[in-house]
């Protein structure tokens, strides 16, 4: 069974989504991931974001690893290189990439065939996984998802800018809702879940009970 959880930065999906994965047994696939990591290999290539034959020419000598709970670019470990808000932002830049989603999406097909997995990202509902089993769209107030952002970056000892941050958090909302290739928006079936007021834990719990019923059908 494949479960999608989709949404914005800040929502809580990715945390949820791990969680989940745990209290199922199911695997779990971080896609939001996976565009950081082709971002930083291109920054760190010089090849810039929106030059389709320079990213195309990229993933052609990338290998890209998703091990449980890391992210593995050409070898090496980038989990936590990969959350800075630099990256963040190439990310969604990336993700306008037709040639870029036509790869990632290819390879998290592959990842999820045959597997009981819960997907998150932004497309996965709508683009990726069509006929997925359940799923979910999270969203959250932007004051709350920005109070959220802020939180994590300082718990990893990272300055904050919070108008810096709140500008930058509006303009990837904007990029990845109003692309022309798989904009974020929640699948006409899936369920949108508001967790402005809900603690991740009552996230987690109103999503398990979502799935293990479905399960049951």
């Amino acid at each position: 069974m494949i479960v999608t959880i989709d949404g914005p930065a800040g929502s809580g999906k990715s945390t949820a989504a791990r969680e989940l994965a745990r209290r199922l047994d199911f695997a779990f696939l971080d896609t939001g991931a996976m565009y950081r990591a082709v971002a930083l290999a291109a920054m760190r290539r010089g090849t810039a974001l929106d030059d389709a034959a320079g990213l195309a020419a990229l993933l052609r000598g990338l290998r890209l690893e998703m091990p449980a709970g890391k992210v593995l670019l050409d070898g090496e470990d980038v989990s936590g290189l990969i959350r800075t808000p630099e990256v963040s932002q190439g990310a969604s830049k990336v993700a306008a990439s037709a040639v870029v989603r036509r790869e990632l999406v290819a390879l998290q097909r592959q990842i999820a065939a045959g597997r009981d997995m819960v997907c998150e990202g932004r497309d996965q509902g709508t683009v990726v996984f069509p006929d997925a089993g359940c799923k979910f769209f999270l969203t959250a107030d932007p004051e709350e998802r920005l109070r959220r952002r802020a939180r994590e970056l300082e718990q990893k000892g990272q300055p904050v800018d919070h108008d810096e941050l709140r500008a930058a958090q509006a303009e990837r909302d904007r990029r990845d809702a109003e692309r022309d290739l798989a904009p974020m928006r929640p699948a006409d079936d899936a369920e949108v879940v508001d967790t402005t007021a809900l603690s991740l834990a009552e996230v987690i719990e109103l999503l398990e009970q979502k799935v293990r019923r479905r399960m049951t059908l």
